[in-house]
């Protein structure tokens, strides 16, 4: 039997001219691009190892921890991106599959606290505290970095094929879908909770020593950290380019706009949104993995519904549909965020509210909406 004529074959016998595939990036992209990896792999190491604290131009600790925690957030909300600004699924769950990365790290660095616990054992401190003998069978692999890296992709993205396995099927979406994502979150947060899942209950993991035998507290550590986040960052931002540029994130934005058509045009969107929302999951995983050796604990309060919502808002103030944009977002808001509660603690959740009220009158593109718009108005 003959094989079908392709779609560049079809399309030279109709004449058809099919659109020349987009690049990667633009000249001026690629030179941001480049200046950004200068600027986390040369920039800010120089600045904070090489040169004096008492130097203006030292970049401090404080300021290492904050850009690396900021740049673990802008993951997640380009994690947001691509299934709510790019697919059309708004998630207010996502703070599940961060903590459920950061949980998976910070049971290695449990293990490597060894013996340095305050009640001499090989058992991490709460247990030993709550009287038991042996770690659980979840807790089996947690002595290998090579399966904890693993495991931080494996989980998140495991339960969310699962979850989104029975929910696209279902064909659950809109503000249902977001509700369900919502009471998944809330359910696993009362399951880390309890002290006999063994993840620490109420204070959840924390006092980390050692990654990989080295001390986490050292300038070269921190700075370590902070150049992996940073490259993270970038390389997710390329993949999440690349992938909204091929016919893969075309049949994503046309599910988006008028999923009926697609199905009718022959496409299943099931497989298309459940990929994405898996690779969605699975960003925010290891976004959640960076987060906690940096910042030194986890607990279930990362899976709080605050937090999941705090990701979509990076994304509606950075700009939805933009890859960009929310990354934007995750700086602005987590910067102001970072001031305003040291400087006026009691309004931050007040500014956040207005400003998430602001964009959505006013900026629905968001800031990489309204720079678009400055521009082709100064042209």
């Amino acid at each position: 039997m003959d094989r079908a004529p392709s779609v560049v074959a079809q399309a030279a016998v109709s004449g058809t001219v099919l659109p020349a595939p987009l690049p990667l990036l633009g000249r001026g992209g690629w030179a941001a691009f480049l200046l950004a990896l200068i600027a986390v792999c040369a920039l800010a190491p120089v600045l904070n190892l090489v040169v004096p604290p008492d130097s203006p131009f030292h970049m401090g600790e404080y300021a290492v921890a904050l850009l690396a925690r900021i740049m673990c957030y802008a993951i997640c909300a380009l994690a947001m991106d691509l299934i709510w600004g790019y697919t059309g699924i708004l998630s207010l769950g996502h703070g599940l599959f961060f903590a459920l990365g950061g949980y998976v790290m910070g049971m290695y660095l449990m293990r490597q606290i060894g013996r340095d616990g305050n009640y001499k054992s090989d058992l991490p401190d709460f247990m030993v505290f709550l009287d038991w003998k042996a770690l659980p069978w979840h807790w089996q692999l947690s002595d290998s970095f090579v399966a904890t890296c693993v495991l931080v992709v494996a989980v998140p993205a495991l339960v969310a094929f699962v979850f989104g396995f029975f929910a696209f099927r279902s064909r659950i979406k809109g503000v249902y879908f977001s509700i369900i994502t919502q009471a998944l979150t809330y359910a696993a947060m009362l399951l880390f909770f309890r002290n006999e899942t063994g993840f620490g209950g109420n204070n959840g993991f924390t006092d980390f020593k050692r990654i990989l035998g080295i001390p986490l507290q050292t300038p070269g550590m921190r700075m370590t950290l902070f150049v992996v986040t940073g490259l993270t960052l970038l390389g997710f931002f390329l993949l999440a380019r690349w992938l909204v540029n091929a016919k893969f994130g075309r049949v994503l934005q046309a599910i988006r706009d008028a999923e009926t058509r697609v199905m009718f045009s022959g496409y299943n969107p099931v497989g298309y949104k459940l990929a994405i929302w898996t690779l969605s999951a699975a960003m925010c995983g290891v976004a959640g993995a960076l987060y906690v050796p940096q910042v030194g604990i986890i607990n279930p309060g990362e899976m709080s519904t605050a937090a999941s919502i705090e990701i979509a808002v990076w994304a509606a103030v950075g700009g939805r549909a933009t890859l960009i944009g929310p990354i934007v977002g995750a700086f602005l808001v987590n910067g102001a965020k970072s001031w305003l509660t040291v400087s006026a603690p009691e309004i931050w959740l007040y500014f956040l509210g207005g400003l998430f009220i602001v964009v959505t009158l006013f900026l629905p593109d968001g800031v990489a909406g309204l720079v678009r718009k400055l521009k082709r108005n100064a042209a």
